[in-house]
Parts: structure tokens; C-alpha cells; sequence
């Protein structure tokens, strides 16, 4: 009896404890982790020295985005726009940084920054990439900046002051003489121009003097003074100065020489103060190719050196009509040019814009839209560095000078008009873009030849692909070239406007310092005297 009652037992615990899993599995369980959720924008922090400050932040998958105006107005510096919005300025110290909306290439002075993602229109104006702010805040007036994307905060602080060693070269050459300005890293200072003095005051480095301090036997520098707070180049009396930035190691130069002298005769008019400002007054158009260089040809058999004389010569036509200025083309027939003959052309007719012109290619058919180039040693990506390969085939000069040597001249030549160059190439994007609804390929920079040398502003466009057979039958109508004309000559238009506008008024005091009555207005980059590639004698 019991066996059966034991065994009766077993039985039903059998039954029962299967019944009492499956209920067990339908039992609600406990709430895991809600999955990590994108954090809210009122939740993210801005710190500045211990105290948080109202500045729009946005999260993105490539990083946190900061609002560029609010963040301006509590750092320091002054940022303008141009009247599209689609280019800004933003000065910091000495400096000028030229951003282009859309855009993750911006030049900081005379350097080009490239950005881990673009610029983009947002709260606050428009918002920028925190390496954005480590290159222009961070760099030129000693801010740090960390980002933690586990608290959601971006904290900012100011760096403690360096030592930095400096050291000086004064050369005389050609009636020119030559300041550098030599630090092992980029340093944190503003320049002070006033009628017989340089001064170059330090924000929040100190500087360790040269020992011995720097001898001076000059015709136009009459001495160097060195302290810890400023560096102060006095000079000879109705010297002009200019100045200019070159990189590793950064070098602050000074270009420093007599007034130009300018015949005049009694008959002469006296010039208005709008005619004595410098503007863009020539300009020249560079055709792609030529002779036995015939560039990209196309599916029925046209070559790109016959379109791109055409565009030129319609251009110049449009400018002439249209403009006060002089048009220069660097030739006007089916001839060889080598490279570097085309920047000394507009290196002799002092130039203040040049535009080379070409029509792309490549490897497949269903390629098509604009892109505009500007200078610089290092391609902006791979398609750009093979654009610039392709182009710089061709020969060059008789008797050329070593690569290395020419971008040192280049450098020397060039380096200053980037932002510009970077400016007037993001308004002949804008209006291919908006005029002709072509693809947007956007404003890239890459070590062109051609530019190379360009002592002004200097852009490259491709205005089409040659070997789309869509694209190479619209180059071949002339309505379609016409709009392509007419959006390059509103960009210049635009540009002329741009520049002259903005240098017409004059330069106010800084800081309480005298205004520099020699120094040019803003944007304005003269050329200096014997120096750069291709200058005339």
C-alpha cells in the first residue's frame, strides 16, 4: 500500500512540475535596461571656467556640434558673414578663419584645416565640430576643450601660459628685407602695426629671448627687442610692411620695404579714395590645355582644349560687357602652355583673380557635375589628388626648377591668398550649384601646377564631365555654356563686391593701439616686391 501510495506520488510530481516550469516561464519578469537613448538636448552642458554658459549643443553619430555665434560672444573674436551666409569670418588675435557652410575644409590664416565633419547650419547660427574649436580658440588664444560623451559635457578652460623659445632672421635681398619670426610651436599673440614699429605682443605665452640678442645692420629695420611679453622690430623711417604665415616650424614673416615710387606729371588727376583702393581690377582666364595637349576627350570626339578656349573666350566677352575690369587670357589660340608660363601671365598683368579652366573625366561614363579647386600641397581626398595628377602631366618650362624648391617658392608666393582663394572658389560652387542644379561635388583643394606660383586669389573649376556623353552634348550648346558663364560671372561679380566693399572703410585702433596707417585694409594682399614665382622683374 505504501509502495502503490509512493509510486502514486511520483506520478503526479511528474505532471505537476512541468505544468509549474511553463507557468513559471509566464510570470512577467523584471524590466531590463531600457536600450541607451540619443541624450536630450537639455541635457548636454557647456562649462567655461567653472560656470555653464548658455551655448546650443547637437549630438550627432560623428560627434557633438557647437554653436559657433553664442560660443564667440564668450570666448572673444568677431565673426561676420557674407551676404549668401554661405561664407564666414571669424577673427581671433591676428588671425582670419574662413568657413564655408556645408563645408569641412576651413583655412585658419594661411593654413588649411580639414575637419572630421562639416559645418552646418543650426541653433546658434551655424554649429562646428569641437576640433574646430581646438584649431581656431584652442590654438590662437589658448583655450582647451574636452568633450565627454559619457556626461554629455563640454568643458573649456584656459591653458597655462608656455615658454617658448624664439628666434630671429633679418635678410636684406633686392630692396626687401626679410623678418622671420621662428617658435617650436604655433603661438598665442596679436600683431600691432603703428608708423615705425612692429610689435608682436604675446596673449598668453611668454617668450624665452634669443641669446645673444639679435645683431641689426639694415637699411630698413633699425632694430629687434625681445622680452618675455612682446617681440618689437623698429624701422627705418616711411617703411611699409607686410606679413604672412609659413608652417612646420611656424614662422611669422614680415616683408619689410620702401613706398613704391609713382611717377606723376601735372596733367595727372588727382584719384578719389574709392579709385586708390585696390580691388579686382584684371583678371585673368586660363583654357585648359592646348597644342598637342588635348586634355579629356569626349565620346564624339571633341577635345577638351576646344571647349575650354570657347568658355574662356565667352567669359571674357561677359566680364568685358558687364564689368570695369581688364580680362587677360593666358592664350587665345591652339597652342602649348606650360604650366607655369600661365601663372607668370598673370603674375606680369598683376592680376587680382585668375580662373584656370578644364572639363573632367573619368574612369566611368555616368560621372557629372562641377567642382571647384584651390590650392594647397595635400589633396582634400583621393578624386581630387588624381584630378590634380591627371592635369599636372603635361610639361613644364624650359629649364624648370626642382618640385621642392618650387613649392618653397610657392609657399612663399602663394600661401597668404588661400582664404581668399578658399572664399571666391565656395561662391563659384554656390551659383554652378543653384543656376544649373548640378550635381554639387563640392569645393576640394589639391597641389594643381597651374596654381602654383599665383601671387592672388586663384581657383581651378572643372565644369563638367567630358566623357558623360549627356554633359559632352550639353558643353556643345551654346545656351548651356552661356548659363555656365553667366554663373561664373556672378560668382566674380560677387566676389568683386566682397572685396571692395569690405576694404573701403578704414581700419579702426585695436585695443587701444593706433591704427596702422601703411598696412593694408582687410583682405587686401598686395603683392610684395621681387618675391614669388613668376613675378616680373
Amino acid at each position: 500500500m505504501k509502495d502503490r501510495s509512493f509510486w502514486a506520488s511520483l506520478a503526479f510530481a511528474c505532471v505537476l512540475l512541468p505544468m509549474l516550469v511553463a507557468a513559471q516561464g509566464e510570470r512577467p519578469q523584471p524590466p531590463s535596461d531600457p536600450p541607451a537613448a540619443a541624450t536630450p538636448a537639455d541635457r548636454v552642458s557647456v562649462v567655461l571656467e567653472g560656470r555653464e554658459i548658455p551655448v546650443p549643443v547637437t549630438i550627432t553619430p560623428n560627434g557633438p556640434l557647437v554653436g559657433l555665434e553664442p560660443l564667440t560672444e564668450a570666448l572673444g573674436g568677431e565673426l561676420t558673414s557674407d551676404e549668401s551666409g554661405e561664407s564666414l569670418t571669424l577673427r581671433l588675435a591676428d588671425r582670419e578663419v574662413v568657413i564655408g557652410v556645408g563645408s569641412a575644409i576651413i583655412t585658419v590664416g594661411d593654413t588649411i584645416v580639414s575637419l572630421p565633419q562639416p559645418v552646418a547650419p543650426g541653433e546658434g547660427g551655424v554649429q562646428v565640430p569641437v576640433e574646430f574649436l581646438r584649431k581656431t580658440f584652442g590654438d590662437l588664444l589658448g583655450y582647451s576643450f574636452d568633450w565627454r560623451p559619457e556626461t554629455a559635457r563640454l568643458t573649456i578652460a584656459r591653458r597655462g601660459a608656455r615658454e617658448l623659445p624664439v628666434s630671429v632672421d633679418v635678410v636684406h635681398l633686392q630692396g626687401v628685407t626679410t623678418v622671420v619670426l621662428q617658435f617650436p610651436e604655433t603661438p598665442r599673440y596679436r600683431v600691432y602695426r603703428q608708423p615705425g614699429q612692429i610689435e608682436v605682443q604675446m596673449l598668453a605665452d611668454r617668450l624665452t629671448p634669443p641669446t645673444p640678442p639679435p645683431a641689426m645692420q639694415d637699411p630698413l629695420v633699425q632694430g629687434v627687442s625681445i622680452d618675455p611679453q612682446k617681440v618689437l622690430v623698429q624701422l627705418a623711417p616711411g617703411a611699409e610692411t607686410e606679413s604672412y604665415i609659413l608652417e612646420n616650424p611656424f614662422r611669422l614673416v614680415f616683408d619689410i620695404h620702401r613706398p613704391a615710387s609713382v611717377e606723376t606729371a601735372p596733367t595727372t588727376p588727382t584719384l578719389t579714395p574709392e579709385e586708390r583702393v585696390r580691388g579686382i581690377r584684371t583678371i585673368v582666364i586660363d583654357p585648359g590645355h592646348g597644342g598637342t595637349e588635348t586634355g579629356a576627350i569626349g565620346p564624339s570626339g571633341i577635345a577638351e582644349k576646344e571647349l575650354t578656349l570657347t568658355l574662356a573666350r565667352d567669359l571674357e566677352a561677359r566680364l568685358e560687357s558687364t564689368m570695369p575690369v581688364r580680362v587677360v587670357l593666358t592664350r587665345n589660340e591652339d597652342a602649348n602652355l606650360p604650366h607655369d608660363t600661365r601663372t607668370s601671365i598673370a603674375n606680369q598683368n598683376k592680376a587680382d583673380l585668375f580662373i584656370s579652366i578644364h572639363l573632367n573625366s573619368s574612369l566611368g561614363s555616368g560621372a557629372h557635375g562641377a567642382e571647384t579647386y584651390f590650392l594647397s600641397t595635400d589633396a582634400s581626398d583621393p578624386r581630387a589628388a588624381r584630378a590634380a595628377a591627371e592635369e599636372n602631366l603635361s610639361p613644364g618650362a624650359a629649364g624648370e626648377i626642382p618640385e621642392d624648391l618650387q613649392f618653397i617658392l610657392w609657399d612663399l608666393a602663394q600661401t597668404h591668398h588661400l582664404s581668399e582663394s578658399q572664399r571666391f572658389a565656395g561662391m563659384v560652387q554656390a551659383e554652378l550649384n543653384q543656376a544649373l542644379q548640378l550635381r554639387d561635388r563640392g569645393v576640394k583643394q589639391a597641389p594643381f601646377r597651374v596654381l602654383k606660383g599665383a601671387a592672388m586669389p586663384a581657383v581651378l573649376v572643372e565644369l563638367g564631365f567630358l566623357n558623360n556623353p549627356d554633359e559632352e552634348k550639353k558643353l556643345q550648346d551654346p545656351g548651356y555654356r552661356g548659363e555656365l558663364i553667366g554663373a561664373l560671372a556672378r560668382a566674380i561679380q560677387r566676389y568683386k563686391a566682397l572685396v571692395e566693399n569690405r576694404e573701403l572703410p578704414q581700419q579702426a585702433p585695436q585695443q587701444g593701439k593706433p591704427a596702422d596707417p601703411q598696412a593694408p585694409a582687410a583682405g587686401a594682399q598686395p603683392a610684395r616686391p621681387g618675391r614669388g614665382a613668376g613675378s616680373p622683374p
